[in-house]
């Protein structure tokens, strides 16, 4: 007997008619979503077979130098999704403000964010990368949309996932009830169930962060790294390993596979910057998912998800992952403040 596979479409088509936790609009979005993800997926497989490696000769609203696929995600993203009436606008890392629904299309209820393809600096060295999404429900009662529309906590979002073009092809996704992967398969042209109820572990023995940026951190990131550093002679009592992929999309989907404890911290740099990562395009949905999973997600201070975004590309300190290490970092942070 083989076990019955489950695609994406009936997984959100028995989450709808069971549990009610999606309703008809967001499922054809999400659904929308994973058939633009395989479209870019073909993209990176081809990688120089399809003159899409290097740069692309523009730069983005943060200033950075824009790769071809980055370009190129981001068109998938929007002409996939413009016209479909479940929308009624788009936010991107890679544009300058929103992306109002044309008038020609139907608008819908909800609003979608991207980060088209996350860990550009890996696109030239066959490394994963990846796209991350994220679903706000549009304010009721609101004419037209706006850049203030978006401008919503991450509690609020719908949905949240993302896709890691790898060895394998694999989206991820939460809906507000547990976290879900799912394979793409190449032969069948669907996204396959291969986990359910995703969890990551408590405790770990393995963290993320560049450790290359140590002399510029604040004093309670570099006291955890040193403690993790010290093994088992030092106050843990145990031994660390490190990683770092330089990938978001690749770090925390170890982490939701394996557990780990996830950092991208303000550091001394750039003093007046709360930190390097986007709120709204990469911590609120990669929170999301991890505390749908178990885990945890803050920025030293308070719970990501409680954050209140200023403005569209605000940037945010993220410390993410199982859930005792994310607490004793917090913990520290907390500590110095007072």
């Amino acid at each position: 007997m083989t076990q019955k596979r489950v695609s994406l479409t009936q997984y959100l088509v028995e989450q709808q008619r069971m549990h009610g936790h999606i309703p008809g609009q967001l499922r054809l979005l999400i659904e929308v979503v994973a058939r633009a993800c395989k479209r870019i997926a073909i993209s990176v497989n081809k990688g120089a077979l399809g003159d899409v490696l290097g740069t692309a000769g523009t730069e983005n609203v943060q200033g950075e130098v824009q790769k071809k696929l980055d370009v190129i995600a981001n068109e998938v993203l929007i002409e996939a999704n413009e016209w479909g009436g479940h929308l009624a606008a788009m936010a991107s890392e890679e544009m300058d403000g929103i992306y109002v629904v044309p008038n020609r299309f139907p608008q819908g209820e909800y609003m979608l964010l991207f980060d088209p393809l996350d860990g550009s600096s890996n696109i030239d060295v066959n490394v994963s990368i990846g796209t991350i999404f994220s679903v706000l429900k549009k304010p009721e009662g609101h004419t037209g949309v706006s850049e203030e529309d978006f401008l919503q906590p991450g509690s609020q979002q719908a949905a949240a996932g993302y896709c890691i073009y790898g060895p394998q092809t694999t989206l991820v996704l939460t809906v507000g009830d547990g976290v879900a992967m799912f394979t793409l398969d190449r032969e069948q042209g669907s996204f396959v169930l291969v986990q359910d109820d995703v969890r990551i572990p408590a405790d770990t023995k393995e963290f993320a962060i560049n450790m290359s940026n140590m002399r510029h951190w604040a004093p309670p990131v570099r006291r955890y790294i040193d403690e993790c550093l010290a093994g088992k002679e030092g106050p843990r009592g145990k031994d660390f390993n490190m990683r770092w992929v330089a990938s978001m999309v690749a770090d925390v989907h170890r982490i939701l596979t394996r557990g780990g404890i996830f950092m991208y911290p303000w550091d001394q740099r750039e003093p007046d910057k709360p930190g390097k990562l986007r709120l709204l395009y990469e911590a609120n949905p990669m929170s999301f998912l991890v505390e749908q999973a178990g885990g945890a997600a803050t920025n030293g201070q308070q719970r990501i998800l409680d954050v209140k975004p200023g403005k569209l590309h605000e940037r945010v300190s993220v410390i993410l992952g199982s859930k005792n290490e994310v607490e004793r970092v917090t913990a520290y942070h907390q500590e110095a403040a007072r």
